[in-house]
């Protein structure tokens, strides 16, 4: 698909999702958590172009949580966002020092990490004032959370695409979650976005194989049946309480 069209069929999905959930009102400072993957450069990205057509004010802004891994590299980062106009700064922190402590012999990172990369945002957030806080979880990410969560967790729930943080402050949006991972693959890929690893020194968890077994299951499920993925994706906002398990309220 050329790109033009591409990013055309992008934005309109971020711009329904935005409208849909009430994601961005008049005057929001939106900030951008920047990893240098796929996700968020397109995201990053699709809100600037939205900006400019918006009926509404708003800016946008991107953070890059600098680990301290000794791996890891922003300059590439830094580099294209000043090439094109996008206000950005690196937040370095002692994570990996944090993790290295609290981490257990024979686990990994992941899931710590993303939790003390979320914090850092929310510090950020409120330091900067920034209203709102956009992360790059696409539609894939929600119904994959969806299953994992109820094969592994035996809870049904995913990632909201609007969340207030436990914090009472801090505002989560999701504008990619109508947009499926294959087309951000192919819109980073012709869009030349510079792609960086996160220089985590470690393997990948349990958490991040079992995400992918599910991903392997949903791929090959839309292979044989089309359209499955989005009937999951549609399923989160058609929950039929009265047919699920509600037990009697306690007297």
């Amino acid at each position: 698909m050329p790109l033009h069209l591409l990013e055309k069929k992008i934005i309109r999905k971020v711009g329904k999702a935005v409208n849909d959930f009430g994601m961005i009102s008049e005057g929001d400072r939106v900030m951008v958590g920047l990893s240098g993957g796929k996700d968020s450069w397109t995201l990053l990205h699709v809100l600037h172009e939205l900006k400019k057509r918006a009926p509404i004010k708003f800016d946008v802004f991107a953070v890059t949580v600098h680990p301290g891994f000794e791996d890891f590299n922003a300059s590439m980062l830094e580099e294209f966002c000043k090439e094109e106009g996008y206000a950005h700064f690196v937040e370095k922190t002692s994570m990996d020092a944090i993790m290295k402590e609290k981490t257990r012999p024979g686990t990994t990172y992941c899931s710590l990490c993303a939790r003390l990369r979320r914090g850092v945002l929310y510090s950020v957030a409120k330091r900067e004032g920034y209203t709102k806080v956009a992360l790059g979880h696409h539609a894939d990410d929600l119904i994959e959370t969806l299953l994992m969560t109820q094969l592994f967790n035996g809870e049904i729930k995913s990632m909201p695409p609007v969340l207030q943080a436990d914090d009472g402050v801090n505002v989560l949006i999701r504008p990619l979650c109508y947009v499926f991972e294959e087309r951000i693959i192919e819109f980073a890929m012709a869009r030349g976005f510079p792609l960086i690893p996160c220089g985590c020194p470690m393997k990948c968890g349990t958490d991040v194989v079992a995400r992918k077994r599910v991903k392997r299951l949903l791929a090959e499920l839309e292979d044989e049946h089309p359209g499955v993925k989005a009937n999951l994706l549609g399923s989160l906002g058609r929950v039929r309480g009265r047919f699920l398990m509600n037990k009697k309220p306690s007297s």
